[in-house]
């Protein structure tokens, strides 16, 4: 299938052929046969990937400090690298698609295959999307007007935040699409409506919905305006819709307002608020956010959890179905407001003519020719021949991390990659072009029944690590997971029986203990003499509601990413641990914080301490390490500087930021071409994921 993405490197809007996305649990796969392009959120996508660096830089200053302080912190040149690396992930296009139900993932009620339904989908042939974020379309609602919804929807939020009463007043400032909806949503509502804007064509729409036009620009005076047509009252409020870097739109509606009016920010402007505006009318002011309760809540998203109708009546998805009523009901019609109808496959003639005012909507047409079954595997290149030194690896997730760490250093040390696989099928197609890997696919079935696939590396989210790995193992493939192994103890014991029970390899990317100055660091120690070791995270703030705190996703960061510390400390101490005590930062940390030190102790008498906080700079070193011997004293820098002291002849040593992982992948490929020993013994990863374990529950 094709998708629509957006360069964000070269600043091309361009056409990707990926796999059609795997059906996920609680989600909805969905042939498209409209999406409307929105004009204003995409032309402003589109501007700025092909805005000069200096241009970028102005309108995200919060990013220039992240950069600041990662060079501090990593070293420029992997600054840099993380930097290219986020710009060459493509930018899906659009969110406002209609299409027919082809497949129905587990958990979902309500709908079945050849329900027509409106989605948040983008440009794409085909589409998986949270049963939340889809609504069947009535039957006297054709697909073009549906085509409209999602962008209804997201005006209609922002009515809902207004608050408005039969015969009140209202202005819509900024009359696009989203304007021009919102303008005709109020109108069904009993309200007047006074609609702004720059473009003759769009207030003449407006006018022939009933709206009160008037043009602003020149000399032209809004607030006598808006005071002749509420006999010098002023608006109840103003709903703003316009796209403008100017804070001016802002200081014009608080001025038409009434005493006590309202203003609600639906579109983008700058916000360099007055006070003495606000204060002498004590207006309100409110943004509203995308089109309804739910959007960006993974419990609603991504979980399928709804809420309670009794305490949340408008949720986005209930949006989407007021809007669709509305339309069912004659109130709403946005078929004049569409401008062309343009196939799919000719996108450029709707991105080439972005910036002309006189196209306000534009619909893409899909096509309806019949299809066997979607297509979750496409070849991207001739298969290099069958290498005889021991078979095929394949990649399973392409997020940051597999795309700035893994695949580079793959692809360095000779690893002969056959598929790269991921649920959404776009970063994987992107991804596997970029480092020449021959099958892109969404399916990892594919994987686990080809003979040739010897190696599967696993980087997905957590929750899926165990479930992932288990499969492979029984396919008789040798498994390395990115960590952590496995969220629950069940998941880690049937693990367990399973590599008993095949013999095959189960690695976990433990990658501290390949360092060379962590290398280092172990040659020096006096043997035989007993060793504190103290081991630092300052692992940043990360916000409460991302997937790495969920419990059944991430499993929270002490699992997901401490796990290198104790394996570090093991790695060092040569000895397992055998007692565990933790504490959390405050009075009532949860089961997920990420603020906690942890206390082993080894059966040889090491010592071991582990801080892990997010309370640190993020300019400060994210990683330190110390290790305290016979009186002797190494201290290891974030893997960039160390210092000893009390050693003859050896004072520090410095190298490029270096954790490992090159010398992890390259032991990786070479197990794979010449077999011999994994990476590390197998009971060394049970190890240190049950310590893992031990800590949480010390913790609770």
């Amino acid at each position: 299938m094709f998708q629509l993405v957006q360069d964000l490197k070269q600043g091309k809007t361009r056409l990707e052929e990926v796999p059609v996305p795997a059906l996920e649990p609680g989600h909805l796969l969905i042939r498209t046969r409209y999406s409307l392009v929105s004009a204003g959120t995409e032309r402003m996508l589109v501007e700025f990937s092909k805005a000069g660096w200096l241009s970028r830089i102005r309108q995200q200053p919060e990013k220039v400090q992240m950069v600041l302080d990662k060079i501090r912190a990593e070293g420029l040149l992997p600054t840099v690298e993380a930097v290219f690396a986020k710009l060459g992930q493509p930018m899906p296009m659009g969110y406002s698609q209609v299409g027919v139900v082809e497949e129905v993932g587990t958990g979902v009620e309500g709908f079945r295959p050849g329900d027509r339904v409106v989605s948040n989908g983008p440009h794409a042939e085909w589409v998986c999307v949270p049963k939340n974020l889809v609504a069947r379309i009535p039957d006297s609602v054709d697909d073009k007007a549906a085509a409209f919804t999602v962008l209804g929807a997201v005006g209609l939020q922002g009515i809902r935040l207004l608050q408005p009463t039969f015969g009140e007043t209202f202005c819509v400032m900024g009359l696009g699409l989203v304007g021009l909806l919102t303008a005709e949503l109020l109108l069904a509502q009993g309200c007047r409506v006074l609609g702004i804007d720059l473009d003759e064509r769009r207030l003449h729409l407006a006018k022939a919905m009933g709206v009160l036009p008037c043009k602003a620009g020149g000399d032209v005076d809004l607030l006598a305006f808006a005071e002749r047509q509420t006999g010098g009252r002023g608006v109840d409020g103003v709903i703003i819709t316009a796209s403008a870097k100017k804070d001016r739109i802002v200081q014009q509606s608080a001025q038409m307002c009434r005493k006590r009016g309202r203003i609600v920010l639906v579109g983008v402007v700058d916000l360099q608020l007055r006070r003495s505006d606000f204060y002498e009318k004590e207006l309100s002011f409110q943004v509203s956010c995308s089109y309804g309760p739910g959007r960006y809540d993974v419990n609603y998203e991504e979980k399928g959890r709804d809420y309670p109708l009794p305490y949340v009546r408008w949720t986005a998805q209930r949006n989407f179905e007021a809007v669709l009523q509305a339309m069912a009901d004659g109130k709403l019609n946005p078929k004049p407001l569409i401008s062309q109808v343009v196939p799919f496959q000719q996108y450029a003639r709707v991105y080439e003519r972005m910036g002309d005012s006189s196209v306000l909507a534009s619909l893409l047409e899909y096509s309806t020719e019949s299809v066997v079954s979607p297509q979750r595997l496409i070849a991207l290149k001739p298969q290099p021949a069958f290498p005889a030194e021991g078979g095929y690896c394949a990649v399973v997730g392409a997020g940051n991390y597999s795309s700035r760490v893994i695949l580079p250093l793959l692809k360095k040390a000779g690893m002969p990659v056959k598929y790269l696989i991921s649920a959404g099928g776009l970063n994987a197609t992107v991804l596997a072009r970029k480092f020449g890997i021959p099958y892109s696919g969404t399916d990892y079935e594919d994987v686990l029944k080809d003979p040739e696939i010897k190696l599967v590396v696993i980087a997905t989210r957590h929750h899926l690590h165990a479930p992932m790995a288990l499969v492979a193992l029984r396919a008789k493939k040798h498994v390395f997971v990115e960590k952590p192994l496995a969220l629950h103890l069940q998941e880690l014991e049937a693990l367990e029986k399973e590599v008993a029970r095949t013999g095959k390899a189960l690695m976990t990317g433990y990658n501290r203990r390949f360092s060379p100055l962590v290398r280092k660091v172990k040659s020096l120690l006096p043997e035989g003499s007993p060793k504190v070791m103290v081991a630092s995270m300052n692992a940043g703030f990360i916000p409460a509601d991302s997937w790495v705190h969920d419990p059944d996703q991430g499993g929270g960061r002490l699992l997901g990413e401490a796990c290198h510390l104790i394996d570090l400390l093991c790695f060092l101490s040569g000895s397992q641990v055998v007692e565990v005590k933790a504490s959390a930062l405050g009075d009532r940390p949860d089961s997920t914080t990420d603020t906690a030190s942890v206390l082993l102790k080894f059966a040889n008498g090491d010592l071991g301490s582990i801080h892990y906080f997010s309370t640190g700079n993020k300019a400060y070193p994210k990683e330190r390490l110390e290790v305290h011997s016979g009186g002797k004293t190494l201290v290891l820098d974030n893997y960039r500087k160390l210092t000893a002291y009390g050693f003859k002849g050896f004072r520090s040593a410095s190298s490029r930021l270096d954790k490992g992982q090159a010398e992890q992948f390259r032991r990786l490929t070479r197990f794979l071409k010449e077999g011999g020993e994994p990476l590390m013994a197998v009971e060394e990863v049970f190890h240190v994921s049950k310590v893992s374990f031990q800590i949480l529950d010390a913790l609770s």
